[in-house]
């Protein structure tokens, strides 16, 4: 430990560097970029991880949603291309054959599929929207901001039937005056006088959506269009610990069993599986990060091992001098210090270096992608990844300085002094 704060050992370590300058700092380059490669690419997978998650931070991660289509093939009597609609009571079916599923939101919508939106009125404002019928448990699937007070649709609206809404950011724009507070006011949606009980911020990624859309009472929705127990398609989030690859096949299942489709019709039940393309997004990431420490640490043990060789070429210019030092009374373990001590200075000054020019770079991707339509963000790196990183050069550098050392050590006082 002294010998790291000895004046003279820095003096000789630095001497040392300065005398092969350039083969020092072409070994130092081969450390600096592979720590430079491993902060780089753990960063943009950890950038890429974190855009999915905030593009989708409001939608539960184990999602998926389903819907019904026409049938592809005949089956027990019917013939193909038969519509099927999917029923409120296929809600109770699903919650009770798959227990995996946590969150199950029937939903309909008037103004999507092929229907044409609902006409919204408002004093001598008009304007058309999307208007969807739901029940509270939708916002456990998908969160819903509402952003100038008021709330979401609860258990009380739908069990009376309330003619309550709530309006989406544009809906609020183009049907209130600038200033005004809409919550507590009042819309007429196709005819029927509904009242704003709150505003919801748009967010992108919710599955079915836009800024102008209206959401209602899913029993209200069906006594003001006449859908009778219709459901437009079905939002599932299942259990965290689920797999929710499975639950879309046993919820298709299902379904198919219900409406008398056949097992081999792939089209008559659609489906988007949200969680699946979290799960490649984050295995994408993973590997993305194991291929990182992968190739950053065998660069780094490359550089390493030139650290290792320039120091036993100094080493070998370096007799003469080092016969002296011992002659005049160096211990072995001093001599074997200061060339282990130099070999993690320049390993630890690589490091650094690498991981500071990594950061910039970082930053540079983040402030690129900032205002593109690309899910990055906030590419870093964990301050524990970087410190183990670190601790690894060190050991490394240690490591492969004992070589060089062992053969400072070995060198006999008489023959070193022989030495021309």
């Amino acid at each position: 430990m002294m010998l790291m704060f000895n004046r003279d050992t820095w003096q000789e370590i630095f001497g040392s560097i300065k005398k092969n300058k350039a083969r020092t700092i072409i070994t130092v380059i081969g450390v600096l970029w592979g720590i430079f490669i491993y902060i780089v690419l753990s960063g943009a997978a950890k950038g890429l991880d974190n855009g999915f998650e905030e593009r989708f931070e409001d939608v539960a991660m184990n999602s998926m949603f389903a819907w019904a289509q026409q049938t592809s093939v005949p089956y027990a009597g019917f013939k193909t291309g038969r519509p099927i609609q999917l029923k409120l009571g296929d809600v109770q079916v699903l919650n009770t054959r798959v227990p995996e599923i946590q969150y199950i939101a029937p939903r309909i919508v008037k103004g999507v599929f092929g229907d044409g939106p609902g006409s919204v009125v408002r004093g001598q404002r008009t304007g058309t929207y999307n208007v969807y019928g739901d029940y509270p448990v939708l916002s456990k699937i998908a969160t819903q901001k509402i952003y100038i007070g008021g709330r979401f649709i609860n258990e009380g609206d739908t069990e009376e039937d309330r003619k309550v809404c709530v309006i989406g950011e544009r809906t609020k724009k183009e049907l209130f005056a600038k200033d005004e507070e809409p919550v507590g006011k009042y819309i007429r949606i196709d005819n029927v006088f509904f009242r704003v009980i709150g505003v919801k911020k748009y967010e992108e990624g919710g599955g079915f959506g836009d800024d102008g859309d209206i959401n209602i009472p899913f029993t209200t929705f069906k006594k003001l269009y006449n859908t009778g127990d219709n459901v437009g398609w079905l939002a599932i989030a299942a259990y965290d610990d689920a797999d929710v690859m499975q639950v879309e096949v046993d919820v298709k299942n299902i379904l198919k069993k219900i409406h008398q489709i056949s097992p081999e019709d792939d089209r008559a039940i659609g489906s988007f599986n949200l969680g699946e393309i979290f799960n490649k997004i984050n295995g994408f990431a993973k590997g993305l990060t194991f291929l990182s420490l992968v190739v950053g640490i065998a660069t780094i043990i490359a550089g390493v091992i030139g650290i290792g060789n320039i120091l036993l070429i100094s080493v070998k210019e370096r007799t003469k001098e080092l016969g002296v030092r011992r002659a005049l009374g160096a211990t072995p373990s001093e001599v074997r210090g200061q060339i282990i001590l130099e070999s993690v200075f320049l390993t630890m000054v690589a490091g650094i270096f690498g991981i500071v020019l990594g950061s910039f770079v970082l930053r540079g991707i983040d402030a690129a992608t900032q205002d593109t339509d690309i899910p990055y963000t906030n590419p870093t790196v964990p301050i524990p990844y970087v410190v183990g990183a670190l601790f690894i050069m060190v050991v490394l550098g240690t490591l492969i300085g004992l070589i060089p050392a062992q053969r400072a050590v070995s060198i006999k006082p008489i023959d070193a002094l022989r030495e021309e």
